[in-house]
């Protein structure tokens, strides 16, 4: 029960938002802001919800959450500065309005991809469970969004794993200008808790003490069982999804029925006949709010635009590692297997730090289908060696939750190709989030990768390329037990996100002498694997064999140079190898078209083309889906029956 002194408060932090937003909309029309996204008529949900959580408890908001940011007392002149894309605001100019987060106040904020956050709050939720915390994490999402797929594997990810989340719709009865009717056929959009296996409740959005009561209700039972709880607030957009898209859809009748339900005029009408408020009483709150709100809008109107250059945006694209590498004692160590040296790295992470956790499809008592993980779960336990229902994008971004509190999470994706289901999660929240508002974010993907094993078109394919393009990632390509270990220990280490692709058919067919000691590698730096005058090859993974094994019949003095790192690419070890042999051939298991060899192509016709003597030549697979036929892939896919062919013509030329 709130007393006279907080509901006074809540009062005063109910009409903030609705002052802001109107001078916001003033703005608008006058040109000195570009866009805004109206929360009017829905205030009472997130000042509700906020003044009912405890400080600590994480709150994921979206675009029409002003009230999350107010209420949690965010500093007013860099949150203005962030919404008027000034100097001073969370993303240095790098985003728009709620796009970003603040730790500090236990805010995550949003990205365009909607649902895309719910899996991250199941993250949040999980560290507090795993460090035996009383936090609740509250994420929010419109009635449109919960048709998308992040919304249902958080919903079922939450519920199975017993997380302390709360998911709060926001039913404003509008996705953009689709109706309710045309969205979903449930009664209530809260009735899906029950196939989940967990509560639902539907409340009156515009009822301020109905929501708080409700949040708090709820949030004091989850500290309690950690089973998650669906909230459904019933209310109404006053204006339209953002202000270009208008009204003109939503009939007038709607407008003039929920005008009646404004919820800053229920509240008032409750606080009156508590005597706690009068006229004179609001038009003092609402002289401090003025007195607050105008000169940080001033100050922050009369900023400067963010002044950038190139060095500093790709300074901010990556958070430096402060990994030092480490250089083993060789003489202490045991001839291993690819799987098992990658095996080795985890079992000495799990071992070693207590914030090291694997997550993904049948790792536990099945060890993962490739055994990478077996046994595991007998050391370390279900928590820390977590099978998952089959959610990529689900888990992702949970991870990224994790990271978010400080946890080092590794993802095992049962094949590379079946990240696709995740990509969402990978290249617009994993990759992004520490360019946009400064989060690093340490999560490793590891991907089995690759043909060779006869397992056809969706568990054969080589999806590096497709991250290689996305700033913000790090991709990583070990070709030996020696730097599967050392570069996954590195991966797990780094601040950022990492894939880590493992070759699938190097896993039991190659081994070599691996260090008993932790050790790491630097992961920007390529390795010449074989020394040469004549010719470079440059590739990498399955590609180092073949051309190792080429070269041990060849008459021609081959240098090999296996780039182990794909992203950040180490272009200065690739210039020296040209310049040192004057020939080049770059070779990848990938598709030739719009592969990394021609990235690699092109860099090297920039910076050393007085240094060719010959022209650049690639090798890649043929431009098909992998084929399941062995005769097929080995003989016609792959590139390997060309090389012989490809170096005499670049020798000869």
């Amino acid at each position: 029960m709130l007393n006279h002194k907080n509901l006074e408060r809540l009062y005063y932090y109910l009409l903030l938002p609705r002052f802001i937003e109107n001078k916001m909309l003033l703005l608008l029309r006058q040109g000195k802001i570009s866009k805004w996204f109206s929360g009017i008529g829905q205030e009472a949900i997130s000042v509700g919800a906020t003044f009912a959580l405890n400080k600590d408890d994480y709150i994921l908001p979206m675009h029409r959450n002003l009230g999350v940011f107010t209420t949690r007392e965010l500093n007013l002149e860099k949150l203005f500065s962030q919404l008027f894309g000034k100097v001073g605001g969370y993303t240095k100019g790098r985003d728009r309005t709620f796009h970003f987060g603040d730790v500090n106040k236990n805010i995550v904020g949003m990205i365009s991809h909607l649902a895309a956050m719910l899996p991250v709050a199941n993250g949040l939720g999980l560290s507090f469970k795993l460090n035996k915390q009383k936090r609740v994490a509250l994420a929010f999402i419109g009635d449109g969004a919960t048709s998308e797929g992040d919304f249902h594997e958080a919903l079922n990810l939450a519920a199975v794993w017993e997380l302390p989340v709360i998911f709060l719709i926001e039913n404003n009865g509008y996705g953009l200008s689709t109706p309710v009717s045309e969205q979903y056929k449930c009664k209530n959009l809260a009735d899906r808790a029950l196939g989940y296996g967990i509560e639902g409740k539907v409340i009156d959005g515009n009822n301020i003490i109905e929501v708080y009561d409700v949040i708090k209700e709820s949030a004091n039972k989850i500290r309690k069982t950690n089973k998650p709880i669906l909230i459904e607030a019933k209310t109404f957009r006053m204006r339209g999804h953002e202000e270009a898209s208008g009204v003109k859809y939503i009939p007038k009748e709607l407008f003039d029925k929920w005008e009646k339900k404004d919820p800053i005029k229920i509240f008032e009408k409750h606080l009156k006949k508590k005597n706690i408020l009068n006229d004179k009483k609001r038009n003092q709150i609402l002289e401090k709010i003025k007195k607050f709100v105008n000169p940080n809008i001033d100050k922050s109107l009369n900023k400067k635009k963010p002044i950038s250059n190139e060095l500093k945006e790709l300074s901010d694209v990556y958070k430096t590692s402060t990994l030092i590498e480490e250089n083993p004692n060789l003489n202490k160590s045991t001839n291993m297997r690819f799987v098992d040296a990658i095996k080795e790295a985890m079992y000495q992470k799990l071992s070693n730090d207590n914030k090291t956790l694997i997550m993904g499809q049948d790792i536990a008592e099945y060890g993962g289908v490739f055994k990478a993980t077996e046994k595991f779960v007998n050391k370390f336990g279900k928590q820390r060696v977590r099978n998952t229902p089959i959610t990529e994008s689900g888990v992702v971004g949970a991870a990224m939750g994790l990271s978010i509190e400080g946890f080092k999470p590794i993802v095992e994706m049962q094949f590379a190709d079946f990240v696709s289901d995740g990509f969402n999660q990978i290249v617009n929240n994993l990759a992004k989030t520490y360019y946009r508002w400064g989060q690093p974010i340490n999560v490793t993907l590891r991907m089995p990768t690759g043909g060779g094993i006869g397992a056809g078109p969706f568990h054969s394919q080589n999806t590096e390329s497709w991250f290689f393009h996305v700033p913000g990632l790090k991709v990583v390509y070990p070709s030996n037990s020696y730097d599967a270990k050392g570069l996954l220990i590195s991966s797990i280490e780094d601040p950022n996100p990492v894939l880590y692709f493992e070759h699938k058919k190097l896993y039991r067919s190659i081994s070599g002498d691996v260090p008993i000691e932790s050790y790491s590698i630097n992961l920007s730096e390529a390795k010449v694997v074989q020394e040469g005058k004549q010719l470079s090859i440059i590739t990498y993974g399955l590609g180092v064999h073949w051309a190792l094994e080429y070269s041990k019949d060849s008459n021609y003095d081959i240098e090999i140079l296996d780039l182990r790192t794909l992203m950040p690419l180490d272009s200065e070890s690739i210039f020296k190898t040209v310049n040192k042999t004057n020939r080049v051939l770059i070779l990848h298991e990938d598709n030739i078209t719009g592969g990394i060899g021609a990235e690699i192509s092109s860099l090297i016709s920039e910076n050393c083309f007085e240094s060719l003597d010959a022209p650049i030549l690639r090798l890649g697979s043929i431009d098909t889906p992998t084929p399941f036929s062995d005769s097929i892939e080995n003989d016609i896919f792959f590139p390997v029956q060309k090389i012989e062919k490809t170096i005499n013509k670049l020798m000869s030329y």
